[in-house]
């Protein structure tokens, strides 16, 4: 490649880069500008609609909750997913186009539909089960599947998990130490996407909490809209920060590993 190319794709690059940043950065700015704007356009900034989230119970408890429900999906889908994908590659492969469509399926169904075929069922946790929020986790499986599958594909595509099983089950090592010891530290990037992605879709779902009768943390917000527009607005400026640093931080996981991998490789 020629100085000149090199120089107009740095260029498209950091237009594209620009563009992309206004676009995702402006609404959010002006979300902040609006959460702390005063009670006239001449009053000064303030915070008090962001002091004001912890002072809302409702908002507190939905917040906790929602995080909760982050937590248990994330580890529930890869309590699920990880080790089915793991045993299909290596043990079934004529099942990896099975498992891959029912796993893609909740993609061609819309959510409104998804939770009219889940009201009987959630009648039924409701009356035999518990009352709990946390019910929902198992409707945020279904919905993480397909996003969380094709990540965790590409994880395990990026290894070679046929000679590295082999190599541990040969030194002995049993199927929990190779998924953990073995499997786990080879795809970690992989594995910190798909549970970035589960987390980002848990906090900003609504159809399913709002039909079904719960109060996540977007149903909080609706609700906190009608009494406080700027503390509402507030509370999703900060779930979107949270997402944001989630995702920055997870774009360095997996640098040092990768700057030792070209070492070796150099070396």
């Amino acid at each position: 490649m020629n100085s000149a190319r090199r120089l107009r794709l740095r260029i498209f690059r950091i237009t594209v880069f620009l563009v992309m940043g206004a676009f995702f950065l402006v609404p959010i700015g002006a979300m902040f500008e609006f959460s702390t704007r005063g009670n006239s356009l001449t009053a000064p900034r303030t915070l008090d609609t962001w002091t004001a989230i912890i002072k809302v119970p409702d908002l507190v408890q939905a917040i906790s909750v929602s995080l909760q429900l982050a937590v248990i999906t994330s580890v529930a889908m890869l309590a699920l997913l990880l080790p089915t994908m793991v045993w299909v590659r290596l043990r079934l492969p004529a099942l990896r186009r099975i498992i891959e469509f029912i796993c893609l399926l909740p993609l061609t169904v819309p959510a409104i539909a998804l939770v009219v075929g889940m009201v009987p069922l959630y009648r039924w946790i409701k009356i035999n089960v518990s009352e709990s929020i946390l019910m929902l986790a198992f409707a945020y499986l279904v919905l993480v599947l397909p996003y969380s599958y094709r990540t965790l594909d590409a994880g395990l595509a990026s290894i070679d998990l046929k000679t590295l099983t082999e190599a541990a089950r040969s030194l002995g090592a049993g199927w929990g130490t190779v998924m953990l010891r073995v499997v786990v530290p080879n795809m970690s990037t992989a594995i910190l996407n798909a549970c970035l992605l589960s987390v980002a879709l848990v906090l900003g779902e609504f159809t399913f909490a709002n039909l079904l009768l719960y109060e996540n943390l977007q149903v909080a917000i609706l609700y906190q809209s009608f009494v406080s527009a700027g503390t509402s607005i507030a509370v999703a400026v900060a779930a979107l920060m949270f997402a944001f640093v989630l995702l920055l931080i997870l774009s360095f996981v997996g640098r040092p590993r990768e700057r030792v991998a070209r070492a070796e490789e150099a070396a």
